[in-house]
Order: structure tokens, then sequence, then C-alpha cells
């Protein structure tokens, strides 16, 4: 079953890439609709609350449908939504093309993740999920840091090209090579997936997903603008130091996913207090060379191991609907997301760009303690 996870990884890829592209492309994007930074970091708001608001309730109404044509209708969504963001007008057609792939992002994720569950059984989900998210990982090792380097050469509107090509290959792909797969309409109903709602456990994780990324997104969000203003670096050497930053995420995302089988609330807990010092230092160590290489590792490397340890607990605490959990995960993650931009955007305006990692870490300093807390509580039995 090797083939299906490929595949599945790779219109991972693609997906995610949409989603955060646009972090390394603001400063390009905001110069050319003319408005801000803050502003255009409103888009990163805009995509991240759509999928919050409508994630769980697509997921759980999606989960009928034949899951080959589900996946390749997704990627082509995401085709032509990117078409659209290349030849967007103004900010309000650009926030629009936003707006249309949040659709589709909780239901690709949430279904691809329960599958490669499926396929090796509930006891090794952070091995499995570790192979469909390394393909989130090379999003950010590949797909957003060559992005900026192409919209860097060729402009912001090439890179989201580039992209609508990609996501139109990786639905053809889909369509000759994923096999179909049983629906599962049938094992759980909807009425069946919203009752996990009511388990205080999995409320408490929904809310750690939101404060892990909620403190992330009040710096990641506008890590580009901050080595442009503050490190004064140039838009191509900007995309090399975010390359940079999500390679060392393959080394987070091999330990997240060790750690999260072994103790989902602990290791949250463990690579969130990592975070936290890399965000306080991060800034201070601008001015050096080796100290900006090191602060930034240890941020890229905790903070996609995070981006897997926060999937699989939520999915572990809901067993009865992992699908529909994992679509609560994405959903309280992407609330964070929104609420990072608007809160790093709000710290930009008022303390300065230099103040975004200290309130980051402020908030995961929260998750820490919110994670310690709640692995006092037994999980559910699966």
């Amino acid at each position: 079953m090797f083939l299906p996870i490929l595949l599945l990884a790779a219109a991972g890829f693609t997906v995610l890439t949409t989603e955060f592209l646009i972090v390394g492309l603001l400063p390009g994007i905001a110069r050319d609709l003319g408005v801000s930074v803050p502003r255009a970091g409103l888009l990163v708001t805009l995509f991240a609350f759509t999928v919050a608001a409508c994630g769980p309730f697509l997921t759980a109404w999606c989960a009928r449908f034949q899951r080959k044509r589900l996946f390749v209708g997704v990627l082509l969504l995401f085709a032509a939504s990117n078409l659209l963001a290349a030849l967007a007008p103004n900010y309000w057609v650009m926030a629009l093309a936003r707006l249309v792939p949040a659709l589709g992002l909780p239901v690709f994720w949430s279904l691809a993740s329960e599958t490669a569950v499926d396929i090796v059984g509930p006891a090794y989900a952070g091995r499995a999920i570790s192979k469909i998210s390394f393909g989130v990982v090379c999003a950010m090792v590949f797909g957003i840091p060559l992005g900026t380097l192409l919209g860097d050469a060729w402009g912001w509107r090439a890179a989201f090209g580039v992209l609508a090509l990609l996501a139109l290959a990786k639905a053809l792909l889909l369509w000759r090579f994923l096999p179909h797969t049983p629906r599962k309409s049938e094992a759980t109903s909807l009425r069946s997936q919203f009752g996990v709602l009511r388990g205080r456990l999995l409320q408490g994780h929904v809310l750690l997903s939101v404060l892990v990324f909620s403190g992330m997104f009040t710096a990641y969000t506008y890590l580009a603008d901050l080595l442009e203003r503050l490190a004064g670096f140039d838009g191509k050497l900007v995309g090399w130091y975010l390359m940079g930053f999500g390679a060392v995420g393959l080394i987070g995302n091999s330990l997240g996913g060790r750690a999260v089988d072994r103790h989902p609330l602990l290791a949250s807990a463990g690579f969130s207090a990592l975070l936290v010092i890399a965000l306080l230092v991060v800034v201070p160590a601008i001015s050096s060379p080796v100290g900006l290489i090191l602060a930034l590792a240890l941020w890229g490397a905790t903070q996609a191991a995070l981006f897997l340890v926060s999937h699989v607990r939520v999915i572990k605490a809901s067993p009865s609907a992992p699908a529909f959990g994992a679509s609560l995960n994405i959903a309280g993650g992407n609330l964070g997301i929104g609420l990072g931009a608007v809160i790093g955007g709000q710290v930009i305006d008022h303390l300065g760009l230099g103040s975004v990692g200290q309130v980051a870490a402020l908030l995961i300093g929260l998750s820490v303690a919110l994670a310690l807390w709640l692995s006092r509580f037994k999980p559910v039995a699966s």
C-alpha cells in the first residue's frame, strides 16, 4: 500500500503549499495590491477561519463519498483557485481565491489521514500519518521556499500559476493510479460523528490546538517580513532561509511521529517548551548569522513536530470517529492560524515587528501548561 500513501502525500504537498505559500509572498503581494503587510496577512486569516468554520461539517458530510473521486475533485478545485490567485487584479479577487480552496483543505487532510490510519491500525497512527504529513513537511521544505524564490525572480503571480499546474497534474495522477476505497457512511453517521464533541477531554485537545497554532502563526505568518526588515535579507536569501527552516522540519516530523505514539500530550508539552525557547531567542540572535541559523533550526524542527503531534493526539482522542476528530484539529488549528495572523499584525502595528516572537512565546507557553493539565485525565478508550 506504499503507492496510495505516496500519492496522497504528493497531493498533500500541493494542498498545504496552497495554504502556506502566501507566507513567503506577503511582502510582494502587499506591494502589488497596494495594501499593508498586516492587511495582506488577513488573507491568511480568511483562509484559516474558513477552514475552522466549515471544516468539521464538510468533512462529516463528505465522508459518505467515494475517496478517489473526492480527492480528485479537491485537487481540481485547488487548481482553479490558484489560477484565479495568479490572475487576481485586486485584493478582493485575491480574497476569493483564498476562500475557495479553504473549503477543500480540511476534507482532503482529514480523510487522507483516516485512510493512512486504516492501513496500519491505530497503534501506529503517528507513523502512518507522518508518512502522509511528509507532503506537509515537503511543502515547507520545498513548496514555500521555492515559491518565494520563484516569486522573487518572476513575481508572486508566477508562483501561484505554477501551483495551479501542479494541482492539475496531481489530480490526473490520483485519477489514474489511486485505487477505489470503500465509503464509510454506513459505519459512522453524522449524528455519531458530532457526538464526540461532548467529550470534555476532546474539547481540551481542540483548545490546545487553537493555542499551539495561535502561538506558531503569530510569528510564522510574518517570518519573511522579519527576515527582510530586521535581518536585511533580499527575497532570494529569504527563500533559502525558508528552505532551511523547512528542511529541519524533516527531523521534527520524524521525532514527532515517534513521540506522539508514546504519549500525545507530553509530546505536545515538550515540543512546545522547545518552541518557546526558539521564539524568544530568534530576534535577539538576528544580528548573529550562526545564532539566527540555530534559532530558526530549533523553531523549524519543533513547529513541524507540533503539526503532526497535534493532528495525531486529536485523532487518538476521538477513536470512534477519527476523520471527524482530524477535522476538529484542523478546525482548531486553523482558528489558531487565523488568530495568530491577526495577533501578529496587531503586534507589528502597536509594538513593532521585533515583538512578535515574545508574544508568540507567551501563547505557546500557555499551551505547555494546558497540555500538562490535560495529561492528568484518562484518555478515551479506543
